[in-house]
């Protein structure tokens, strides 16, 4: 079965390819035969019943500097294509909700991965409220004094934007810090919606695992530490990867959303787990495959193509 295929994503000529998800999926559709478009969101267009995109054909190889070759720039009719990868990174802002209601207009006759409704109606820090018993304790508000409240009862809590991504604007506070109003009041500058506070989690220091799911099945996980000098521990602000396993708590967590994210055409999601609780579900554009396999666990993207066709 030979495949069109269209990825929407950031710069291709950006992205660090040792650890990039999405490269790992244009690797895995190449080798089975399949053709890849790549194009920016950007690039998006809709007039006259045509949504189409401005972009490339390209070819692949796993060599840094190297590992893409684009051909002459055109445009496409993204109706054409079997297969949608929406793969740019968030934040999670009305641009990336507008390229959801887009991408509406041709899904499921071109199957767009992962579903945009439901992209769309699972912001990572909200989704999870459908499963709070999996949860740490966690406040979603702007009321300031709520704010304090938590903070005083909890005594060290985390502080982050709700539709941040890559470990940005994460705050850890507790009821003596002095700069609590000050980080309020920038807080308050930049972000529109509601923020979310969740207790601090000790456990972090040994590690935040991502699981991976692929049409709802546990597929691998990989264990992120936190540097000496952070609380966080996304590979983007300098957390390292280690090989892990499941407990059977986290086996637990994956069993209990599994069938919801199948449910909903979540073919390719990932969920961050400290200690015993979940604190997000990743399903706009989750990472970690390429680290998974290279620690000697599965090759997700491989796992990810055949649910694909398996659709198909």
């Amino acid at each position: 079965m030979s495949l069109k295929v269209a990825v929407q994503m950031d710069a291709i000529s950006s992205i660090d390819i040792s650890g990039d998800s999405t490269f790992a999926i244009m690797l895995e559709a190449q080798s089975r035969g399949h053709s890849l478009f790549y194009y920016q969101t950007k690039t998006l267009s809709y007039e006259g019943g045509v949504l189409s995109a401005y972009g490339h054909d390209v070819k692949v190889k796993d060599v840094k500097g190297e590992h893409a070759t684009l051909g002459p720039p055109k445009r496409i009719d993204l109706s054409t294509q079997q297969v949608l990868h929406m793969r740019q990174d968030p934040p999670f802002d009305m641009g990336y909700i507008t390229a959801t209601h887009l991408l509406d207009l041709i899904h499921p006759k071109t199957l767009v991965v992962n579903d945009p409704t439901e992209v769309r109606n699972a912001p990572e820090k909200l989704f999870i409220l459908k499963f709070p018993e999996l949860m740490p304790e966690t406040l979603i508000t702007r009321d300031v004094g709520e704010i304090d409240k938590f903070r005083q009862f909890h005594g060290d809590i985390i502080l982050k934007p709700l539709y941040g991504n890559g470990g940005a604007g994460v705050f850890r506070t507790n009821k003596q810090d002095h700069n609590f109003t000050s980080l309020l009041e920038l807080f308050a500058a930049h972000y529109a919606e509601p923020y979310i506070a969740q207790k601090y989690l000790p456990d972090v220091r040994k590690g935040d695992k991502r699981i991976i799911l692929v049409d709802g099945k546990v597929a691998g996980a990989i264990n992120r530490v936190p540097s000496d000098t952070d609380n966080r521990s996304n590979m983007h602000v300098g957390g390292r990867a280690e090989p892990t396993s499941l407990t059977k708590r986290e086996h637990e967590i994956c069993e209990a959303i599994g069938p919801e994210l199948k449910k909903r055409g979540l073919i390719f999601t990932g969920i961050d787990v400290i200690g015993d609780v979940m604190t997000e579900i990743n399903v706009t554009s989750p990472t970690g495959i390429r680290q998974v396999k290279r620690f000697g666990g599965e090759d997700i993207a491989a796992l990810i193509w055949d649910a694909i066709e398996a659709k198909l």
